[in-house]
């Protein structure tokens, strides 16, 4: 008889009901369900974080589009030309 276990052998149902009962007892928790696949379902404790990072995001994309219409402005200017 070998030690090592044959790679095809598997539990008697009952065993594998029993064990599957057992860790979806202790593995079931109440967090949410994604709404649709890919979905990102993100825990509570980063909502802070990533509230922080969307504002900034955000400020960056506006500040990059304001200094972008100042430099074409600024350009029509020097050129007389209406960007």
């Amino acid at each position: 008889m070998s030690d090592h276990p044959q790679p095809d052998a598997a539990l008697p149902e009952p065993v594998r009901d029993h064990l599957g009962q057992q860790l979806r007892s202790v593995f079931t928790t109440a967090e949410p369900v994604p709404e649709y696949l890919g979905d990102p379902v993100v825990p509570e404790d980063f909502a802070p974080q990533i509230k922080r990072l969307e504002t900034r995001l955000k400020t960056h994309e506006e500040g990059t589009i304001a200094v972008e219409q100042a430099l074409d402005g600024l350009l029509g200017d020097l050129t007389g030309k209406a960007p």
